[in-house]
């Protein structure tokens, strides 16, 4: 059995590229318990506020219960689900997984081939970041799940569907924003080398979205992250969004976050494509969150 392919195929729903990675982070979350103790079992009312945050956190804006992908994992033979009465899940209803004791762990074919193979934890972990969250978020969601990865684990599916990442992408779009971060205009360099600026995808690379300058912007390391966290976006006349749900009292919070609301993007030069219509909306509905602020008054 192939657990890699297993985890690069887990069945989800999906429509007109919305995200829906609410068994990819349950898996996340079991690899990690796994990694800090192979015999525990997951009983749900345990775990239930752990995975209502991870999924308030990293998955999509629309509202959801952990009890979905508790139950539905089972489908793709990496999970069993337990109850008072045995092996089984009682469904997607709260109460019931509550009521009937339910524990969740991986399934026992797996566990058997994570302790032959240890690094096939690591393995599948990567393949999961991979395809369904940004490179931005990597290190800060296996902080979440207990997750340790060694930095040289790297992930080669032998699939013909596999897409390759455009190597120009990063230069292609730094260049279109002359080197400075499109939300705060950061240029920083080390002699002719920029230093602290990254090439953004707003539709995400994992969710199909394009190496190609209309779906890309140039930000600092902070604002990347916290484009691709939800907290900016970018709305209509391409001008910034900053979500109510950010709090942030310091100076520097209110001058570099809350301070951008209804200010205009920073680039591109003239005759580089501006960000299209079409993932500038696939970012609004899929990763910002909540409201936007008013732009403070003139």
């Amino acid at each position: 059995m192939d657990w890699l392919e297993r985890a690069a195929n887990l069945r989800q729903w999906s429509r007109d590229g919305a995200r829906a990675p609410h068994k990819p982070l349950l898996l996340l979350y079991a690899l990690g318990r796994f990694q800090a103790d192979a015999e525990d079992e997951l009983q749900y009312t345990a775990v239930e506020a752990d995975l209502k945050q991870l999924l308030a956190e990293y998955g999509p804006t629309r509202g959801t219960t952990p009890a979905y992908p508790f139950h539905h994992l089972v489908s793709d033979e990496v999970w069993e689900v337990r109850t008072d009465r045995g092996v089984g899940s009682p469904g997607t209803g709260v109460r019931e997984l509550r009521a009937s004791g339910a524990t969740g762990r991986l399934a026992p074919d797996l566990r058997l081939a994570l302790r032959r193979e240890p690094s096939l934890l690591g393995r599948m972990a990567r393949v999961l970041l991979d395809l369904h969250f940004p490179p931005s978020l990597h290190q800060d969601l296996c902080e979440t799940v207990g997750l340790e990865l060694e930095l040289a684990e790297t992930v080669a599916l032998a699939t013909p569907e596999r897409r390759q990442r455009d190597r120009r992408m990063r230069e292609m779009v730094l260049t279109a924003y002359e080197y400075q971060c499109a939300f705060c205009g950061y240029d920083g360099m080390i002699g002719a080398t920029p230093v602290g600026l990254e090439a953004a995808h707003v539709r995400w690379w994992a969710l199909a979205g394009p190496d190609e300058v209309d779906n890309g912007l140039c930000l600092c390391s902070l604002h990347h992250k916290l484009f691709d966290k939800g907290v900016l976006g970018i709305g209509d006349g391409h001008r910034i969004l900053v979500s109510q749900s950010f709090v942030g009292r310091s100076p520097a919070a209110r001058e570099h976050v809350t301070g951008l609301a209804g200010r205009p993007l920073i680039g591109p030069q003239p005759g580089a494509r501006p960000v299209a219509a079409t993932y500038r909306s696939w970012h609004t509905s899929q990763v910002f969150h909540g409201i936007p602020r008013p732009a403070p008054a003139a």
